[in-house]
């Protein structure tokens, strides 16, 4: 029987659903990146999140690797060239979370908009201040979408009912305009947006997107929700933009300072420190894709591919 290694926990419906497939399915959440590559040839497959980076050391130590399956979107942790190159698939699930993050920058967004966080803090003291905690409106204002995957469509879709008007730009995909959304230029991103929405994958070009001289490009002073990856922005910049008030103010579910376990490295605390006291920004633990629903729905649209991948064999 093939053997299927599960190298991070996921949803059981996917083990379930390998199993039914004829699969048998092993775990190690604890073994070295070295010791698992010791014996990776013993598996067909491999199930992951974020644990380690599949290298192309690793990947030559795979002799009989068919796949490796990514929960969740990025595949950054990832070398999927050379995957490719020694013939294994790499699937991942952006589907099964996309609602989720959606909800999730528009909560956030709401939340800076509503004084939310402030107004909770003071009403538990037996503070009324209602003029301290009036807040501003969607409706109106333009949400520029930057990229235009299963997130940036998602919230697209979402936003429909807040009367605001929604533009998106992506550099690698054209022609989705449509209902939910005009596809715009770069230049008319940054002339048009009041509010942005960062959407883009993890790589060597969109690392520090995000930066100085990108946020000035703005026409406008800017809301910034970020719900990506917290590379895509440079925090320095960030702070500077909000400090001199081009960046009004910020929703980050994603920092750059974040470990791979998506915990908060020890050497950016004076960056963070300002962050964390900064009554314009919303944090949140890198949770916008992290629901009871999109746990099980990523690993089902995993479950799916993995089952399309073998009946075409």
């Amino acid at each position: 029987m093939p053997n299927i290694l599960f190298i991070d926990s996921v949803h059981p419906i996917l083990e379930e659903r390998l199993i039914q497939m004829g699969f048998v399915c092993e775990h190690d959440y604890t073994s070295s990146k070295t010791s698992i590559e010791e014996r990776i040839s013993n598996y067909i497959g491999i199930v992951i999140r974020s644990r380690f980076t599949i290298d192309k050391t690793f990947l030559d130590n795979a002799e009989n690797l068919k796949f490796i399956a990514r929960s969740g979107a990025g595949l950054e942790n990832i070398d999927v060239a050379y995957a490719a190159q020694k013939n294994i698939s790499v699937f991942n699930s952006p589907e099964g979370n996309k609602d989720a993050v959606g909800e999730h920058a528009i909560g956030m967004l709401l939340m800076l908009f509503n004084q939310l966080k402030q107004g909770d803090a003071q009403v538990r003291q037996g503070i009324w201040d209602r003029e301290a905690n009036r807040g501003i409106e969607f409706s109106g204002k333009t949400v520029g979408i930057l990229g235009y995957g299963n997130m940036g469509e998602a919230l697209a879709k979402k936003l429909v009912g807040f009367n605001c008007n929604v533009i998106a730009y992506d550099k690698y995909k054209k022609d989705f305009d449509g209902f939910f959304v005009d596809e715009v230029s770069l230049n008319e991103l940054f002339e048009q947006t009041d509010i942005l929405s960062i959407h883009l994958p993890l790589s060597e070009e969109t690392k520090h997107y995000v930066n100085t001289a990108f946020l000035n490009n703005f026409k406008k002073n800017i809301y910034l929700i970020n719900t990506a990856r917290g590379n895509n922005v440079k925090t320095d910049d960030l702070i500077q933009a909000l400090q001199s008030g081009k960046v009004l103010g910020a929703c980050l579910d994603v920092l750059e300072f974040e470990s791979k376990s998506f915990e908060l490295e020890q050497t950016h605390h004076e960056a963070f420190n300002y962050l964390k006291n900064a009554e314009n920004v919303i944090l949140s633990p890198h949770v916008a894709g992290w629901t009871v629903e999109s746990y099980k729905k990523l690993s089902t649209f995993l479950a799916d591919k993995i089952e399309l991948f073998f009946s075409k064999k």
